[in-house]
This record gives C-alpha cells, sequence and structure tokens, in this order.
C-alpha cells in the first residue's frame, strides 16, 4: 500500500523553525531516521520511505501554506494514492502545546493550508494528525506567534513530540486512522 504523507509548512530559511513549519520539521525527522533525503521537484520536496512493507512518499510542499492543496493535489493524482491514504501533519492554535489529535476528517478550522486543500480536492476526507502549538500569545498576535520559533522549553520537549507524531504516522500506515485514532488520542 501506498500513503501521501503531507507535512505542511513554508519553505525558506526564515521559516525553517517556525510553529507553523512542525509539519516540514516532523517529515524532516522521519526521512532522517529512516536515512532518507528530500529531493526538489514539482511542488514539493518529496522523499520514499517503506516501513514494514508500507510505502509512504513524503511530501513537503513548495507552495507555500496557503497554497498547500496545489501539491497535494498534484502528488495525489501523479502517485495514484486515494484520498484515504492520504495523512497531513498541520499545528493547532486550538491545541496546548505537544498534543497530538489525528482526525480522519472535517473542518479546516481556519487554517489556511487546510483550507487549500480541501478547497483544491473538493473533500475534507483526508486524514490529518494536529500537532497543538498552544495559542500564549496577545491579542491580535496570531501572525507573529505561528511565525515565531518555539520558545526554550518548547525546544526542549519538541523531539519527544514529534517522534510521538511519526509513531502515529507508521501506526497509520500499518492499522488505520481508527485504530491510531483509539491508540494514541487521549
Amino acid at each position: 500500500m501506498k500513503y501521501l504523507i503531507v507535512g505542511l509548512g513554508n519553505i525558506g530559511q526564515e521559516y525553517a523553525n517556525t510553529r507553523h513549519n512542525i509539519g516540514f520539521m516532523v517529515l524532516d525527522r522521519l526521512a532522517k531516521q529512516a536515512e532518507a533525503s528530500f529531493d526538489l521537484d514539482k511542488l514539493a520536496y518529496i522523499s520514499q520511505i517503506k516501513h514494514k512493507g508500507q510505502v509512504l512518499q513524503l511530501v513537503k510542499p513548495t507552495t507555500y501554506m496557503n497554497l498547500s492543496g496545489k501539491a497535494v493535489n498534484y502528488w495525489q493524482k501523479m502517485l495514484d494514492i486515494p484520498t484515504e491514504n492520504i495523512l497531513v501533519v498541520v499545528d493547532d492554535l486550538a491545541l496546548p502545546f505537544g498534543t497530538l489529535r489525528m482526525r480522519k476528517q472535517g473542518s479546516h478550522a481556519g487554517h489556511n493550508g487546510l483550507k487549500d486543500i480541501e478547497a483544491v480536492l473538493g473533500n475534507n476526507q483526508y486524514t490529518r494528525i494536529r500537532f497543538g502549538i498552544g495559542s500564549d500569545f496577545p491579542k491580535g498576535r496570531q501572525v507573529d506567534y505561528v511565525l515565531g520559533n518555539f520558545n526554550e522549553n518548547e525546544s526542549a520537549e519538541l523531539p519527544i513530540f514529534i517522534d510521538k507524531t511519526i509513531e502515529m504516522i507508521f501506526s497509520f500506515a500499518l492499522i488505520g486512522a481508527d485504530k491510531t485514532m483509539t491508540a494514541f488520542n487521549k
């Protein structure tokens, strides 16, 4: 089976370690652990890894967050992957830092990356892992917060939560979203 694992973020060094780029960070660590590398291809950096017989196509869109759907749509069609085998890793302001939630489908909850994916695919039937980044910012400073770096305490704990996200990705590919949600969504 093939799976499309999409990490959302923005390209460019100025965004590399920002909260909004947690999807890229997760896929970078996943590829590194698998001793794989990313290549620049159409609309995305792509890589492929295998895990217990499953093929995971890793995609980091180069379209910037607000146009993520274009890359997801292209690679879904190019690789002939059904929507139910798409998993998107995304930051979430509504969840406390480090909280991880898998959802099989649902609202974009105002997230511009998910909003664009939904608009381009024409549905919201793909699975997503929402990675909590918290909401510790003054009113009106949301953009600065999501495009800001993790603080010192968060940075120290980040590898633990990234590794847990990778466990969820592998579980999704091996036993599906329902069983993964039961095991990990607490």
